[in-house]
């Protein structure tokens, strides 16, 4: 009875800390890279959906079971895609804060130390990983926040010695993002063996797989360019000090663990040392010569993705334990300020619209307005050309334009950019149909006009005023929405 009674106030914690972490990190469902794995769900539910361009996100759905399980969730609940977002959004914070709960019991005996690690991850889960473009968690649902409470609870299992949970976890990492399970197979494997053999040195991690593959089309170096955090040698400083501060916390935290008897904390310490090391050799590696460009893209250093989530349960952990104790009052000082700063960072980062998208609310920002209004009002068959560059125009908020309006369009220059990177041989249309969009800000009519004869464009959005000569059946403070036909 004891045991039950605890295990139902730890679930309605959990369910408070993921409440709070929704409301510091924000939820926008058709931002950044939510243009890129939204319209994978789009089209499996309705395929005559996006005829044309639909490889610059259907190579990314077809490598993940993400779309057809989320389609299926839509399928089976019979609500709405927005509200089946919303919920998987919410259970992916959950999830990802009972596998930190798991993942600290691992390491601490105490409740109040596993409670310390949830709500430190709580706060942070927009925190950047260095180098990556990554956060812990994304304010949308995607495949990479699955992944991630995966990859948490795979640890923890190895760890408690559950090697087959661990093997389901892993799983479902893979099933649904292929490419950041590697680093949790990686980690584990690595983990399991250190466990075993226990060797006096730190030893060498397993090698992320990188995979041979055959020599990219000429364009995709264009776009490898373009793509600066793939190289390591191209990070800024601070991003160095991201991939350095992590070893040294790590080989800090394996000597404190070591006089302290946490054999856990140690373990996994001296683990992620070489872990993080080898990837960093290999990415180093994969910057220099330009014949290794093409492996670049596989971002070694996503492994730091893991390594964060670990240094937050840990550090979560002892700060609790030790500092903050029973204090509550010390508790408010820590995380008051520290929430209130993730949040305010949030809500620079989307400042022209709502912190929280809900599903039953009508968007405020005019560009998420006029791809709204696109979606209603223009045939499912359209097909649209708009500034190449427009996610990241201020006021623009990263709205992905074929997540909303569910219409299909040329190449942009933000997240298209991303699937010809993953994906080599997209880079020859993605090249061709950008260079066809250059000087998008001189556009006139015939320029329209030329890519109507070429690409069978028939719609256009442009920023106001935007060229005269144009039919605009819709327009509001910051854009025109206008027939082309």
């Amino acid at each position: 009875m004891r045991t039950s009674l605890s295990s139902i106030r730890r679930i309605g914690g959990l369910v408070l800390l993921a409440t709070a972490a929704l409301l510091i990190q924000g939820y926008h469902p058709y931002a950044e890279d939510a243009e890129i794995y939204l319209p994978g769900i789009l089209k499996t539910l309705n395929p005559s959906l996006f005829p044309a361009n639909a490889d610059f996100f259907g190579e990314h759905a077809s490598h993940t079971l993400y779309p057809k399980l989320i389609a299926a969730s839509v399928r089976l609940s019979h609500l709405s895609l927005p509200w089946v977002t919303l919920l998987w959004q919410f259970a992916s914070i959950f999830l990802l804060l009972a596998g930190t709960w798991r993942l600290a019991a691992a390491f601490f005996q105490q409740d109040r130390a596993r409670w310390g690690a949830v709500a430190l991850m709580a706060t942070l889960l927009t925190l950047p990983i260095a180098g990556t473009a990554l956060y812990i968690l994304d304010q949308y649902l995607n495949p990479r926040n699955l992944a991630a409470f995966a990859a948490v609870f795979a640890v923890a299992e190895v760890l408690h010695r559950k090697y087959a949970v661990a093997l389901l976890w892993l799983v479902l990492a893979a099933a649904v993002h292929p490419l950041m399970s590697c680093f949790a197979i990686a980690f584990c494997l690595w983990l399991a063996v250190l466990d075993r053999y226990r060797p006096r040195v730190l030893g060498f991690a397993a090698l992320l797989p990188l995979g041979i593959f055959d020599s990219p089309p000429p364009a995709y170096h264009e776009v490898a360019l373009r793509q600066s955090y793939f190289f390591v040698l191209r990070w800024e400083w601070y991003e160095w000090l991201g991939l350095i501060g992590p070893v040294l916390l790590f080989w800090w935290l394996a000597r404190l663990a070591r006089r302290r008897g946490m054999e856990n904390v140690e373990l996994v310490s001296r683990a992620m040392i070489p872990y993080i090391l080898v990837a960093s050799i290999v990415g180093i590696i994969l910057s220099i010569p330009a014949r290794f460009e093409a492996l670049a893209r596989f971002e070694p250093l996503r492994c730091l993705a893991l390594g964060y989530m670990v240094l937050i349960v840990i550090g979560g952990g002892l700060l609790s334990h030790h500092m903050l104790q029973d204090r509550v009052w010390r508790w408010l000082v820590l995380f008051v300020p520290l929430s209130l700063g993730m949040y305010l960072v949030q809500r620079q980062l989307f400042p022209a619209s709502a912190h929280i998208e809900w599903p039953w609310a009508q968007p405020r920002n005019p560009w998420a307005q006029a791809f709204e209004w696109a979606r209603e009002n223009t045939p499912s068959d359209a097909l649209f050309a708009l500034n190449p560059r427009h996610m990241e125009l201020p006021g623009e908020d990263e709205n992905g334009f074929r997540a909303r309006a569910q219409r299909s369009m040329l190449a942009d220059a933000v997240k298209d950019k991303g699937a010809a990177s993953a994906f080599p041989p997209l880079s020859v249309k993605w090249l061709e149909q950008i260079r066809d969009q250059e000087n998008w800000e001189q556009f006139r009519k015939d320029d329209f006009e030329r890519l109507r004869q070429k690409y069978g464009i028939s719609w256009v959005v442009v920023e106001q005023p935007g060229p005269e000569g144009l039919e605009c059946p819709y327009q509001n403070s910051a854009v025109r929405v206008c027939r082309f036909e």
